[in-house]
């Protein structure tokens, strides 16, 4: 697939067609087989450019294997729900860039709980063409209640009727993150992998990482 083709609309409007025209490939359906390599993808911004993190892992180890890093120029203003086409691009130009290849791809964004069903995971998954799920770290959409305070309690995230994803307590005592499937992997699978990775943090010990390794790009502590 030329997935540049999706990532470089004229407009909004435009983005609202490419939105519409993924959303028609999207699949929900359980792992066809467990993965042993686990992608991680986190973006930041400064000013002009995005900058973006992939790191590879063993899956369910989670051993770090491989770090790929990013920076693009920005191309597309922001507007909330067209995140996508601002740090989509550099995403998948450190997916591309790994040695190794991923089963499930996790990014630090929403999946299906997304207004268009089309939030950062749902995105890069159909684009590539492999398993994604998204956790947010805000809430986009939806209602839920709050999950008890312990670890590993959580609540369905429900949208116009359907559940979208859930709002999983990740750590004792802190906020709730929002996980939600992005392609090809349903609800139960999404919030199964993203609990085999919880160490700790707030954060998916992946994502915590990946998200580790944009900040000290954001502050000129690491080079390309």
């Amino acid at each position: 697939m030329n997935w540049n083709k999706f990532f470089y609309p004229a407009d909004f409007d435009k983005a609202r067609q490419i939105q519409k025209e993924l959303l028609g490939r999207l699949k929900l359906q359980p792992l066809q087989k467990e993965p042993e390599f686990l992608a991680a993808a986190d973006a930041a911004f400064t000013g002009t450019e995005v900058l973006a993190a992939v790191l590879l892992f063993t899956f369910p180890e989670l051993r770090l294997i491989e770090t790929q890093r990013v920076r693009q120029p920005i191309t597309f203003p922001y507007r909330p729900g067209y995140l996508s086409f601002r740090e989509g691009p550099a995403i998948m130009a450190g997916l591309s860039k790994l040695a190794g290849r991923p089963d499930l791809i996790l990014l630090d964004g929403q999946g299906i709980a997304h207004p268009k069903k089309m939030g950062l995971a749902t995105f890069i998954g159909i684009i590539s063409g492999l398993p994604s799920a998204g956790c947010a770290k805000s809430h986009l959409v939806g209602r839920y209640q709050e999950p008890g305070r312990e670890k590993g309690r959580f609540s369905p995230l429900e949208l116009k009727g359907e559940i979208v994803g859930y709002c999983l307590r990740s750590r004792t005592g802190v906020k709730p993150v929002f996980v939600s499937p992005g392609h090809l992997i349903n609800l139960e699978d999404t919030l199964r992998i993203i609990q085999a990775c919880l160490q700790g943090y707030r954060l998916p010990e992946p994502l915590r990482q990946a998200h580790q390794v944009t900040v000290k790009l954001s502050q000129g502590a690491w080079s390309f």
